[in-house]
């Protein structure tokens, strides 16, 4: 039986509607297997609270940035919003623990993967959001946000190229990027690695560097760019 009283003091919120904390958390899977329980899956709310995060992000990012131009605020929202860091945020405030899954999901592993803790992290979000307004969603939001927010004024992080790429592939039901490694040249004391991303066969980028992940990377950011200006303001 889930403490949601735990929950809630662990999260630093107290729900008025506990029927939406504890719909954040099920899973489809508990659902399938549990059809008496009150609560929907979480999968509505995960739709909401992505729609609040990227506008909370976005407004954030355009106050404390007010000379980057928008490509690079794009980036940068992008980096924030996309799974591997709602995972990673929701890994630090224990989600996981709380997930309702069924036995399938539970058994491989379902309370560690960056999906469903990334979908909870933003069906929470949604819960807040219906159960105490905008402003409430907005502070716990920067709350999570803010050391992530603090690095990137500092000048201390850039964004996660190939997560994001990742992300937007897998979004259009295309196979998982690939990297290839091109060529490696000059003496083994300073030698420069050039890469390419690959989807499907399709070089979607190239990038060069010292080391094979940094010349991936760069790889990443080039397919990025091309992303992002086919498709305009990418939402991840």
């Amino acid at each position: 039986m889930v403490d949601w009283n735990d929950c809630q003091k662990n999260l630093r919120v107290s729900f008025r509607q506990k029927s939406l904390l504890e719909q954040a958390f099920a899973h489809l899977s508990y659902l399938n297997e549990n059809p008496g329980f009150a609560q929907p899956s979480n999968e509505r709310l995960e739709f909401l609270g992505d729609a609040i995060l990227n506008f909370i992000v976005a407004e954030k990012l355009y106050e404390e940035f007010p000379k980057l131009p928008e490509g690079e605020l794009t980036e940068i929202r992008a980096s924030l919003v996309c799974r591997d860091t709602l995972a990673e945020l929701a890994s630090s405030l224990k989600l996981g623990d709380w997930l309702l899954l069924g036995r399938g999901e539970e058994a491989n592993g379902g309370r560690a993967k960056a999906s469903n803790l990334a979908n909870a992290m933003e069906a929470l979000i949604g819960a807040l959001y219906l159960d105490q307004g905008l402003a409430k969603a907005r502070r716990f939001i920067l709350r999570q946000l803010k050391p992530k927010l603090e690095k990137i004024k500092a000048g201390k992080t850039t964004p996660n190229y190939k997560a994001l790429v990742q992300e937007f592939i897998q979004g259009q039901k295309r196979p998982t990027p690939v990297y290839r490694l091109v060529e490696a040249t000059g003496p083994d004391h300073s030698k420069q690695f050039t890469a390419e991303i690959l989807v499907e066969g399709e070089a979607l980028g190239r990038g060069t560097g010292k080391s094979k992940k940094t010349a991936e990377s760069q790889a990443a950011r080039a397919a990025w760019e091309k992303l992002r200006c086919s498709h305009g303001q990418t939402r991840l």
